[in-house]
């Protein structure tokens, strides 16, 4: 599609929006548009198949995310976002790193429910931050399983405030291998599935 392969040329440089200029974010809006219109998945919660999975971060304006960069020495990694549609549960998953074996992880896990056709809302429940040698972190994958038994991780882990910590996301695009949201803080994301069963090492920046 003409509008898909726009948009990641559009992106392509911009290291998830970090290095991305004014011209160049007003030029990603205008290719986010164009796609959102001929949006192949109107109701993304009745293509579950499609939704589900890991999905890792191409591009952002989220200031929330980009300023994870400006933690001191550290570098910001790969950004996942892990969904479970088979207990509404979300995981944002961000990798950051600096030197050898202090590569970090800063995640949430969230609880989700669908208010619309393309809107979620989204609960807060916990923020986990550490090192990744502590945790045991290899994968996003593998760390959701640590969570999903019950391990406890070696990790500055607390709960959140779910009723204070809560805001909606709306799916705006979505196919097999693409999808675009708009979150209630006005910040765009755009995102890129990626195989469950691979490998995806934190060492990959």
């Amino acid at each position: 599609m003409l509008g898909k392969a726009t948009l990641l040329e559009a992106i392509a440089g911009t290291n998830r929006g970090l290095l991305a200029t004014e011209q160049e974010k007003q030029a990603i809006l205008v290719a986010i548009a164009n796609l959102e219109d001929v949006n192949p998945t109107p109701s993304p919660f009745e293509a579950t198949d499609l939704l589900n999975g890991n999905w890792r971060l191409l591009y952002t304006t989220s200031k929330a995310l980009l300023n994870i960069d400006n933690l001191p020495l550290y570098k910001l990694g790969q950004i996942y976002q892990c969904i479970r549609v088979e207990t509404n549960r979300i995981y944002n998953i961000a990798e950051t790193y600096s030197l050898p074996l202090f590569e970090g992880l800063v995640s949430v896990a969230a609880k989700f429910e669908p208010v619309s056709r393309r809107r979620i809302n989204v609960k807060f429940e916990r923020s986990i931050i550490g090192l990744q040698r502590l945790i045991g972190y290899t994968s996003p994958e593998s760390f959701i399983q640590q969570i999903e038994v019950g391990k406890k991780l070696t990790a500055i882990d607390f709960p959140l405030n779910s009723d204070k910590q809560q805001g909606w996301l709306d799916i705006t695009y979505i196919d097999n291998n693409l999808r675009i949201g708009r979150g209630n803080e006005g910040s765009i994301f755009v995102l890129t599935k990626v195989n469950r069963s691979s490998s995806m090492s934190s060492c990959d920046h």
